[in-house]
């Protein structure tokens, strides 16, 4: 009979770490690609609390590793997200007079599992607990087995089932061995398609600790406030004479939306058929939306150097965009930090086709940015509820949705799907519309619009679901600040639960494509 192998578990070093994301990564096979760690942030980490990150070799090879830090939480109810405890994973949050140790992530290679690395991993946390006489040592958990059971139990149901010892999870029975104790579940703590988006908050006490040698007292993380300001446009189509009447018109957003101290500026689905005013007359249709395709260096050129000088993300409607010959509806943020991302407008309706030869665009994206995630859709998506939950599975807290409608019936299509989508996904949504007329030009004859900000259906939020509206069919915009820490909170709190209750034994979603995943800056 062969003997186990010899397992050494120490401190890691700047030099383990292209081992360690190896390890990471052959653990979490199931996580996207930018779920995983890369280099900059384990050496944030390993800076912030070298003492805290260990790791297990056997003859040289990584085969399991642990991160920590010490941190001071303020209460045991509405738990942290990821990023608040972790500091983004960059461990920025570690307190050493903190009284709680919080294991931040632990993984054994697959072809090194059930010889006990990761008992000997906890072994060296549990050292922590005393050396530092730290009270407890708190995790975020797993429960990757649930996805079999999800709509036959819920969440609680399933915890406590693996408890009994009458099911075993992979993740939650190994904590449960290692001495955690459940405390509750947690939805949407941070993406985890294999455990739909659950998580267990665990807890193992330190028995050693002793109240009367902490004397220092210290201050809890505190939840960032993670609101921001949306000015959504209501834009005028009127005959101009020049380009420089439309980017006039352009500024009067722009300052608005500045003057106001909005984070963001969101503009209307092709706003730019305003220039087929100043196009020469006899084109038809079809040239008439490739000459309008051509400009668009222009308009790229213009929103970008607004939102770079007054430090704004401008989601700047949609333009025509000819690539291979074809002709594409694209959405495009424009960043603070200079950078410029697209949307394909996905789902093409049957005018679009027939006037201008629109062809339906490809992938689907969402923006990870420092003042939170959100995705664009475009006019006629927001009726197709599998993209906003396919966004809302990765996260998703705001989908602006930039359209452009000739009268009320289309209007009321898009603005009571918005709703829906915001209804079933506990999220905002934010339009941005047409409005008045364009003569002479037959596809913007006239339009009908009115801008708004929508949110869930619950008690923390308007009666009826509407944050803000503006008046309809004048040029004005509407202004108000989104709470998105409030959201977060009554996603695990609110009198109904819908990402939470799903029942997936029932009905499944599943993308054919990836959803791109940009940090937009």
């Amino acid at each position: 009979m062969s003997s186990k192998p010899v397992v050494k578990v120490r401190r890691w070093t700047k030099q383990d770490i292209p081992g360690i994301i190896e390890c990471h990564k052959a653990a979490y096979p199931d996580y996207p690609a930018e779920s995983h760690f890369g280099k900059r942030l384990h050496e944030l980490q390993l800076a912030a609390f070298p003492e805290g990150q260990f790791l297990a070799e056997i003859k040289g090879r990584i085969v399991g590793y642990a991160t920590s830090i010490i941190v001071q939480l303020e209460d045991d109810e509405n738990w942290y997200t990821w990023n608040e405890i972790t500091g983004s994973g960059t461990f920025s949050t570690h307190d050493p007079d903190g009284d709680t140790l919080y294991g931040s992530d632990i993984a054994v290679h697959p072809d090194f599992r059930g010889i006990g690395i990761a008992g000997q991993l906890y072994k060296a946390r549990k050292k922590l607990l005393k050396t530092y006489n730290l009270k407890r040592m708190v995790a975020y958990g797993r429960i990757p087995g649930y996805q079999d059971y999800a709509g036959e139990m819920t969440p609680e149901e399933y915890v406590s089932a693996v408890q009994r010892g009458e099911l075993k999870d992979s993740a939650l029975s190994a904590h449960l061995k290692a001495g955690y104790e459940p405390k509750r579940i947690l939805f949407d703590y941070m993406s985890d398609r294999s455990s739909l988006n659950y998580c267990t908050v665990i807890e193992m006490p330190n028995p050693d600790f002793r109240p009367e040698r902490r004397r220092i007292a210290t201050v809890p993380i505190k939840r960032p406030l993670r609101r921001i300001r949306v000015c959504a446009s209501q834009y005028l189509m009127r005959r101009i004479q020049s380009w420089d009447e439309f980017e006039k018109t352009v500024d009067f957003f722009v300052d608005t939306a500045d003057s106001y101290h909005s984070h963001f500026l969101v503009l209307p689905e092709l706003f730019t058929a305003q220039l087929f005013s100043i196009l020469p007359p006899g084109f038809d249709d079809r040239q008439a939306i490739r000459e309008l395709a051509g400009m668009a260096s222009q308009y790229r050129e213009l929103l970008s150097s607004r939102a770079r000088d007054r430090n704004l993300y401008i989601i700047g409607g949609s333009h025509p965009i000819i690539r291979e010959d074809k002709v594409y509806n694209v959405a495009h943020v424009f960043t603070p930090g200079g950078q410029i991302h697209t949307q394909d407008k996905l789902h093409i309706t049957r005018s679009e086709r027939q006037v201008w030869d629109v062809q339906p665009g490809k992938g689907l994206k969402l923006f990870d940015t420092p003042r939170g995630r959100f995705a664009v859709l475009v006019c006629y998506d927001i009726e197709f509820p599998e993209l906003s939950r396919l966004l809302a599975g990765m996260g998703v807290e705001v989908i602006f949705v930039p359209f452009s409608t000739d009268e009320k019936k289309s209007y009321f299509r898009v603005r009571y799907c918005a709703q829906s989508r915001a209804v079933e996904n506990y999220i905002y949504v934010v339009l941005s519309g047409n409005v008045g007329t364009l003569p002479a030009v037959r596809p913007y004859l006239i339009n009908y619009g009115q801008a708004g900000i929508y949110t869930p259906s619950d008690f923390s939020f308007p009666l009826e679901a509407k944050l803000a509206e503006a008046e309809p069919n004048i040029e004005t915009v509407v202004i108000s600040e989104i709470d998105l820490g409030s959201l977060n909170q009554q996603r695990h709190v609110g009198s109904v639960r819908p990402l939470q209750d799903r029942r997936t034994d029932l009905y499944e979603l599943s993308a054919k494509i990836t959803v791109e995943l940009i940090h937009a800056e």
